[in-house]
């Protein structure tokens, strides 16, 4: 694995680590405040987390002027993954037991996968193909012994899980702002829009005690996590990403049971051992062929060391991470790679 890959994936395990603390501290918030509020509060603070770097990078000349085709991704992300998703989580969340909502989170890793072959040309190898059943049987496996509950909640899981997989999508695809600019958007109009829908619904706004907690969730579990899923999503690709992320599901489900008292069965520890093999199956497949590559203009965190980026920075090693507006010659060429930003082309 190339040291791209490797910052990749610590930045999306971190990031699926603080995703997963989510579900037992917001269904601990729900006995406070409504779901849709809630979402609102908790996007909000996710906005409030990452501002200060997301206008940073703006001082610095980080990020570019908005084209047509990345406002769309970035508002079909801000409606799918910032206002539906969030809401029909909680409205889960509300019905069902924190475990349970924590390990059903893994259809969004099928939404995801299902989403990226059939409408966003990531190609998916066998191999890969075969980590995500892995996975998924594992998320399976996991589920199995604490029971679906509600048809209905499950349901609304489902439809977050469908969210957040077009979000993944299209976020992967953003190359005209930084990360922490996409979420900083994505928190300020997706929690200002469920805010008010929350409040012009009846619900409450939640008391102050309880308000700061909805805004440090946010900003840890949401502000901090989407900006680093971002990150990393540009450069494994989105299906390679969720599986690394797979693993947020098992932290919600353990902190379930630490913090909530939900006993810990045998089954499980097996499972998340089977989730593990078939993330480490996908991260280590290979894919090379003789591919071309247009001139474009884009915008996203690189390094000089990955073959793509030639221009010279006086004073920066080849190795270290920094994000600006710069141009790619067209060219052709053969190396192994990942359906992130720079290959996106079609295979026969």
């Amino acid at each position: 694995m190339s040291r791209v890959q490797s910052s990749a994936v610590f930045r999306c395990s971190l990031a699926a680590l603080l995703f997963g603390a989510a579900t037992p501290a917001t269904k601990h918030l729900l006995g406070d405040v409504g779901p849709v509020t809630l979402a609102g509060s908790l996007y909000l603070g996710a906005a409030a987390a990452v501002a200060p770097i997301a206008l940073a990078q703006r001082r610095a000349g980080s990020g570019a002027r908005a084209d047509r085709r990345n406002l769309v991704r970035l508002g079909g992300a801000v409606i799918a993954g910032g206002i539906v998703a969030p809401v029909a989580l909680l409205l889960g969340l509300r019905a069902a037991r924190a475990a349970d909502v924590s390990l059903w989170l893994q259809l969004e890793i099928v939404a995801t996968a299902v989403l990226a072959a059939a409408f966003f040309r990531e190609h998916l190898g066998p191999r890969t193909w075969t980590a995500l059943a892995v996975v998924v049987a594992g998320g399976v496996l996991l589920a199995a012994p604490q029971g679906f509950g509600t048809i209905g909640a499950a349901a609304l899981v489902g439809l977050a899980c469908i969210g957040w997989g077009i979000d993944n999508n299209l976020t992967s695809l953003v190359d005209r702002f930084t990360p922490a600019q996409t979420t900083f958007v994505k928190g300020l109009v997706a929690g200002t829009i469920n805010l008010s829908l929350g409040l012009a619904s009846g619900e409450a706004l939640p008391g102050g005690e309880t308000l700061f907690l909805a805004l440090a969730v946010g900003a840890l579990s949401y502000g901090a996590s989407i900006a680093l899923y971002v990150s990393a999503a540009q450069e494994l690709g989105a299906t390679r990403s969720q599986l690394v992320f797979a693993t947020a599901p098992v932290a919600g489900a353990v902190l379930s049971w630490v913090a909530l008292g939900e006993p810990v069965q045998f089954v499980q520890c097996i499972a998340a051992a089977v989730m593990a093999a078939g993330v480490v199956l996908a991260l280590t497949s290979k894919h090379t062929h003789e591919h071309a590559h247009d001139a474009t203009v884009h915008v996203h965190g690189h390094s000089h060391d990955d073959g793509h980026h030639a221009h010279v920075h006086p004073g920066l090693p080849p190795w270290a991470r920094h994000s600006h507006e710069h141009e790619h010659e067209a060219m052709r060429h053969t190396h192994p790679h990942e359906p992130d930003l720079h290959h996106r082309h079609r295979h026969g």
